[in-house]
């Protein structure tokens, strides 16, 4: 039988019944006639409370001990999944990412994988058992436990699928794909049928939602194919980019086509005569508190200075922009 992996992000198991409905997908699969392989983020913001529980015991909390807490989301997910299949028939059994054999370097709260030994894995898929996985997590050569940062579960479910050779990786959200733009900011965005792995990239490295940047290099050196997918959606039919996004090696595609555009929140662009110094005080006078400020080449044709920052608070849609372009070429000419 063919091996299918499957992951599911933390919004797709938030509570006991959306973990129950990814339940009956997952067995659903495995009546389709697939060898199935699920890996599991931690439920809804299970990271982020484990997180903020840790800084308030610690300013900079040991990254070691960090790893040690941080894993414990991932694995109650996959037990809790495990049981879930377990109660519709299905025979389920759920590892840690050390157990299905994840090696990662040894740098805490951030590793890469090196190699995957899924041995365990393909035992237990040889005895017909539907395997749960936990995502974002490994071990490292030390026998340290490893996390891989944000999105590292897409990464996981990747690698997986490259080691068991999978016919397709499916990652599965409460959106049905990739889009051409965030439909929140664009209502009139359109779902993208099929993507490039180098497209998926750039969209991902430019600010995107869409999958994890790792994940997609992972896929394109092992030529994994992705489904992109809503859990509430059917099983990929025969044409899965007609309910969701593939990423594959070169879909077909017009020269000059524009995918998609990505966005960033809370980024202000301003093009001033002055220069950083200046845009700080003016920033600072309209209570704007940049987290990061940028300045950019000035363009040959160009004598202004464009300089753009992320802003932590601002009041309303950053509606004193001019204002600050104002106050800060006044500041410059003094």
């Amino acid at each position: 039988m063919a091996i299918i992996v499957q992951k599911y992000g933390g919004s797709s198991v938030a509570d006991l019944q959306k973990l129950r409905l990814v339940a009956e997908r997952v067995v659903r699969t495995k009546k389709a006639g697939h060898d199935v392989v699920v890996v599991v983020s931690a439920m809804g913001d299970t990271t982020d409370e484990l997180l903020g529980m840790a800084k308030q015991i610690s300013a900079a909390p040991d990254r070691r001990e960090l790893d040690m807490l941080l894993t414990a989301g991932e694995r109650i997910s996959m037990a809790l999944l495990s049981m879930a299949i377990r109660e519709l028939g299905g025979n389920a059994i759920s590892f840690t990412g050390s157990q299905s054999g994840i090696i990662t370097n040894d740098r805490h709260v951030d590793a890469r994988i090196i190699e995957v030994r899924p041995y365990r894995v393909q035992d237990e898929l040889a005895r017909g058992k539907i395997v749960v996985v936990a995502g974002f997590q490994g071990v490292s050569y030390r026998r340290e436990v490893t996390t891989l940062g944000r999105g590292g579960s897409d990464t996981t479910a990747v690698a997986m699928a490259a080691a068991l050779d999978a016919e397709y990786c499916e990652i599965c959200s409460d959106v049905d794909g990739v889009y051409s733009a965030d439909p929140r900011v664009v209502p009139e965005a359109r779902r993208i049928g099929t993507l490039s792995y180098e497209e998926t990239q750039e969209m991902a490295e430019s600010g995107a939602k869409v999958l994890n940047a790792q994940a997609v290099e992972f896929a394109k050196e092992r030529g994994i194919a992705i489904y992109a997918r809503a859990t509430s959606g059917p099983l990929p039919g025969a044409d899965p980019s007609a309910d969701g996004t593939v990423v594959r090696k070169n879909p077909p595609r017009m020269p000059g086509t524009i995918v998609g555009v990505a966005s960033e929140r809370d980024v202000l662009v301003v093009e001033s005569d002055a220069g950083a110094e200046s845009l700080l005080t003016a920033l600072d006078e309209h209570h704007v508190t940049g987290k990061q400020l940028h300045v950019l080449p000035t363009p040959r044709w160009s004598s202004r200075a464009r300089t753009s920052t992320t802003p932590r608070a601002c009041s309303g849609p950053c509606t004193h922009a001019s204002a600050i372009a104002s106050r800060s070429s006044a500041a410059s000419a003094r």
